[in-house]
């Protein structure tokens, strides 16, 4: 979930008896055809000269595209192999298995098709122009692995160059799984969200997004620690993310380290990986809430999290409450698609996230299940039906129906 840039291994061996690399080999995904293609009757339905009319149509009335090609149901995971996983910039050829990858989870669990783009440059201008003129092949654009503070700047251009929704998955699927967790750790320990002292360890793609979706949702009292500390106003050199966050959290977070930070707070999330303190989580207030996110070394062991903390997520499988962005991107862009949305909400994210954590009934809910797991078959469909809800509610659907 968080990456860090790290120079990228060489030499890596492709031994035959390694069953990640057999199941890698050639790909994981293909293009299938949808229709037959038996014998001539059939290519005259589906290419020359059938498909001349569908054309004439689509010329005719552009939105025909959705109806008539894989456009309504198609998207694009970009990215420049910036920020991929744990291993940082390893560049876009890299990246394509875990591109690949995310196509995959799009299908399984949304039922969308999404294809890897991964592009050969990190320039800005370049990414945003080359997304903007590939756009009408897609229904929607999945920014993935950029670094911060570029994915910002990308994604804020796309969305206000394009008419269809532009999600950047690091940034607001990583947000909608915390605030479902917190949703019902919250519930579990009998707080309120406006009373909650929360620290947030990382102020990029992550950090932001979480600390804009808590807000959101009622949250008042962030403080958000880089390396250099809490993120403050009184603070000089900030970048203009940074700027960002200390004047949205200047009426709580004050000048100190993180273990400063978590002295009485309720909820410590991390998104930057390193270590936190021992000592320092031992002086969170009672029933604490720990989201330590970074993979695959959690920046609080939950053995360590559980002596002080009632409930503890982490971005692993091998631990209860794993906080995985499969939960959201699915059901975001299912719901966004079928309603041909023009663009992805703060509440459209906000709705999901209480749409995942209302899965999890009253008498389920315990410190060891407070997130459905990514396998749960109602977590897509009921966070679409959320995203298209609110996206006709706030009229941001050209499909009203």
């Amino acid at each position: 979930m968080v990456a860090t840039d790290i120079d990228a291994p060489t030499g890596v061996p492709d031994p035959e008896d390694d069953p990640v690399f057999a199941l890698h080999r050639g790909g994981k995904m293909e293009v299938a055809a949808t229709v037959p293609l038996r014998d001539a009757h059939d290519l005259s339905l589906s290419y020359t000269p059938g498909v001349a009319r569908v054309c004439e149509a689509i010329f005719a009335d552009p939105e025909a595209a959705h109806e008539y090609t894989w456009v309504s149901n198609t998207v694009a995971v970009v990215t420049d192999g910036t920020a991929v996983l744990g291993l940082g910039n390893i560049g876009p050829q890299a990246s394509m298995p875990v591109m690949e990858g995310k196509a995959i989870l799009f299908k399984q669990f949304g039922g969308v098709d999404a294809i890897p783009v991964a592009l050969d440059t990190t320039d800005t201008d370049e990414i945003v122009e080359t997304v903007i003129r590939l756009a009408p092949t897609f229904g929607g654009i999945n920014l993935e692995d950029i670094a911060s503070p570029r994915c910002f700047e990308i994604e804020r251009r796309l969305i206000e160059a394009l008419d269809i929704p532009v999600f950047h998955d690091d940034q607001h699927g990583t947000a909608v799984v915390v605030l479902a967790g917190l949703l019902n750790a919250v519930r579990l320990t009998d707080r309120d969200l406006g009373d909650l002292k929360v620290v947030i360890s990382g102020a990029g793609a992550a950090g932001v997004a979480i600390t804009k979706i808590l807000m959101s949702a009622g949250v008042r009292k962030i403080s958000v620690i880089d390396r250099q500390g809490v993120i403050h106003t009184s603070r000089e050199n900030l970048d203009e993310v940074k700027s960002w966050l200390a004047n949205k959290t200047s009426d709580w977070a004050k000048p100190g380290s993180v273990a400063d930070a978590l002295v009485g707070a309720d909820v410590f999330i991390g998104v930057s990986g390193g270590t936190i303190p021992e000592e320092a989580v031992a002086q969170m207030a009672k029933d604490a809430i720990v989201f330590a996110l970074a993979n695959p070394n959690p920046e609080v062991h939950p053995d360590i999290a559980n002596k002080y903390a009632r409930v503890v997520a982490t971005g692993r499988s091998d631990f209860p409450n794993q906080l995985n962005n499969v939960l959201v991107f699915p059901g975001i862009f299912r719901g966004a698609l079928d309603v041909r949305a023009t663009g992805i909400s703060e509440s459209m994210k906000v709705a999901a996230a209480h749409a995942i954590a209302d899965l999890i009934d009253e008498d389920e809910l315990t410190e060891a299940y407070v997130i459905p797991s990514p396998f749960d078959p109602r977590v897509a469909p009921a966070v679409a039906r959320a995203v298209t809800d609110t996206a006709r509610r706030e009229g941001l659907a050209r499909r009203p129906y």
